[in-house]
């Protein structure tokens, strides 16, 4: 029983199973039939709309290309009249610019430039398409004026802004160079920044539409004129502070600057160069007092030449960094080089003066207003690589102008001091030139004090030297790799010895001409004085000052030659006492035998002490009026003559005259004891006593 009825429940299942998806079935069927039913009515729909289009596109297409045309017409209408307004504008540009032309640029550049830009297009306009107008002439005419205007603002706002720098700042602005390692140079307003701007707006103008170079040479006239004047300016700020308080300085020179040009303690600026080629001392005007003498006018006239080569360096360089923005640059360096001309060639002939009074100087003699030129020399070498700098692109004869000067400087400086050297083997031997106290002669003085102040210009004397005469003329030996060939230069050594070589032979040529004069004295003792005096002061003179080192660069042992020549006159002139002397030596004395003796033996005592007395009386009273200025050496000659003549005559004394009886009135003949002796020789040299 059970399986039939599960059979039965299964067949059931299935048959209900059968009828729904017989159910679903249809109803698949009767979806597609709609979907079909679908499909056709949307084909039939795009298949309208397609045809709506085709008939829609052929309607629009010609109105669009109707409306493209008139939107071209219409465009082709305004350019029209845009050009039309733009070409009637030409015709309306010289009314409307004329007032402003005729006015002028002052106050308003960039209006005015505006306007010239106008006139400018309205002449190009009608030269391209109607050469023949009216208004071509006229805008033309506007266009030369508006120029001329611009040429003239250009020259008014130079002239009336441009001033000459003023000393103080002048100086200051020396003073200022390389104050501090890196730090950058002063830099000079020449002129107000806005002005400055205007200036370089007009020539900018006029260099690209101006087609002229006028306004170049006005820049050049007055900026020239106005580097001249800051120049003489400084000139005046020397010569007034000097006459007033003689005190002509700058405050900020005062502090110690490297490349300052700089006051000599003594005579001139004469402290060497350092290391990095500048030299140092005290700031100009330490002279004080209202009177200036010869020597002061000329070291005035020095120091100012000095501070105005360095001024002129330092206010060319600011001409130079203000020319670049208002100058074309391929006008710069030949406006510059016609720019500083007339400063430059004042300071050359300056120089050039400078340099004409040293050789007259030294055709007289005056060897010590020659040594002017040596500072000169000195600052212009040390100059001279700035001065290249600023002078790069200009002219040759522009560049030569201080080689040429230096050149001049040395060759006078080399003829002076060997007229010098010449002056001192020449100077001749008066009788009235010799002192009768055997003191030191002038000519020793005058060449000492010469050669002390020429230490103040080593390297500038050396190389002077050196560039002047060759190595053979003071038979020195030249090493080629002291020399370059190039540059006919030396070497700072080279230099040094033959100025060594140059103050031996200034030397020797005094000795030699110190023993001449030695000669004129008829007393040789006197002479011995005379040398001993002048050997004497030259050998301190030496050791106090570098004279020595520098001659023993040449010579050996110099200090021991002058001390060697000393001691032979000390000698010479001892033997000056002899003949007082020989009187108390026993030569010749006959030898004393008992108590009494002969009328012969009492002669002769009597007449060594006569003798002695008498010589000692004439020696004294000669010696005492010539001088030995040294005390040191005076006290040493004195009492080195004192124990010679004391000894003999203490001697003597002792042997013949205490205890002998030759004579009845022994004070007649025995003046003086061993003490007085001592007491007379100690007075010697001594004009006072």
């Amino acid at each position: 029983m059970i399986p039939n009825e599960d059979a039965s429940s299964r067949k059931r299942e299935i048959e209900e199973k059968l009828k729904q998806e017989e159910e679903m079935l249809t109803f698949i069927k009767e979806s597609l039939d709609k979907s079909d039913q679908l499909t056709n009515n949307m084909v039939s729909i795009l298949s309208s709309f397609e045809s709506r289009l085709m008939k829609l596109e052929n309607s629009i297409i010609p109105v669009h290309k109707q409306t493209e045309t008139l939107q071209r017409l219409q465009e082709n209408v305004d350019r029209t009249l845009s050009c039309l307004d733009h070409v009637i504008s030409y015709y309306h540009v010289a009314t409307e610019t004329e007032k402003v032309i005729k006015d002028g640029p002052s106050g308003r550049l960039e209006e005015y430039l505006s306007c010239i830009a106008k006139i400018q297009k309205a002449v190009e306009y009608f030269q391209d398409n109607n050469p023949d107008s009216p208004e071509l002439n006229r805008v033309k005419s506007l266009f030369e004026k508006g120029k001329e205007s611009l040429d003239a603002e250009f020259r008014n706002l130079l002239q009336r802004h441009s001033k000459p720098v003023p000393p103080i700042l002048i100086l200051d602005l020396i003073g200022t160079d390389e104050e501090i390692e890196g730090q950058e140079e002063g830099v000079l307003e020449h002129l107000p920044e806005g002005i400055l701007q205007d200036i370089i707006r007009i020539s900018q103008w006029l260099v690209e539409y101006g087609r002229n170079q006028d306004f170049m040479n006005v820049y050049c006239q007055i900026r020239s004129s106005q580097l001249d004047r800051s120049i003489k300016g400084l000139k005046e700020h020397f010569r007034k502070n000097s006459s007033s308080s003689g005190v002509p300085y700058s405050p900020a020179v005062q502090n110690k600057r490297k490349d300052t040009p700089t006051k000599k303690p003594a005579k001139r600026p004469g402290h060497e160069q350092d290391s990095r080629g500048r030299y140092h001392g005290d700031a100009v005007g330490e002279k004080h007092g209202t009177t200036l003498g010869k020597e002061d006018v000329l070291d005035l006239e020095i120091d100012t030449y000095i501070y105005c080569i360095s001024a002129f360096v330092r206010l060319a360089q600011s001409e130079y960094q203000l020319l670049l923005d208002i100058i074309p640059e391929h006008h710069q360096k030949k406006t510059f080089d016609s720019l500083i001309q007339e400063t430059l060639d004042n300071l050359i002939l300056e120089g050039e003066n400078i340099v004409l009074a040293a050789k007259k100087a030294n055709s007289r003699h005056d060897f010590t207003s020659v040594l002017s030129i040596f500072p000169i020399l000195r600052h212009l070498k040390l100059t001279k690589p700035e001065f290249d700098k600023v002078l790069q692109g200009t002219a040759a004869s522009t560049k030569n102008k201080l080689p040429n000067l230096i050149t001049s400087i040395e060759t006078t400086g080399a003829k002076a001091l060997e007229d010098f050297a010449d002056s001192i083997k020449n100077d001749p031997d008066k009788e009235n030139s010799m002192s009768k106290d055997g003191t030191v002669h002038e000519l020793t003085s005058n060449a000492i004090l010469f050669l002390q102040q020429l230490l103040e210009f080593q390297e500038t004397a050396g190389a002077m030297l050196a560039s002047q005469v060759l190595g053979d003329t003071y038979n020195i030996p030249i090493d080629p790799r002291e020399t370059s060939s190039a540059a006919s230069t030396y070497s700072s050594e080279f230099s040094r010895r033959l100025l060594s070589t140059y103050i031996c032979k200034v030397l020797g040529n005094l000795q030699l001409k110190l023993l001449s004069k030695s000669k004129m004295y008829e007393d040789l003792a006197l002479g011995a004085i005379f040398l001993h005096n002048n050997y004497n002061y030259i050998l301190k003179s030496l050791e106090k000052s570098e004279l020595m080192q520098l001659v023993s660069v040449t010579q050996k042992d110099p200090d021991s030659l002058y001390r060697e020549h000393i001691e032979q006159q000390i000698q010479i002139y001892q033997k000056s006492w002899v003949k007082v002397t020989d009187y108390v030596h026993d030569r010749n004395m006959p030898p004393l035998q008992g108590a009494k003796l002969k009328d012969k033996e009492r002669q002769m005592i009597k007449e060594r002490f006569k003798g002695f007395n008498e010589g000692l009386d004439e020696i004294c009273k000669i010696q005492k009026s010539w001088a030995i200025p040294d005390k040191k050496q005076r006290e040493r000659i004195r009492q080195s003559q004192k124990k010679i003549v004391q000894e003999a005559y203490g001697a003597f004394l002792h042997k013949f005259g205490t205890g002998v009886n030759f004579t009845k009135n022994p004070d007649k003949y025995i003046k003086y004891s061993v003490e007085h002796v001592g007491e007379m020789i100690e007075r010697l040299f001594d004009t006072s006593a």
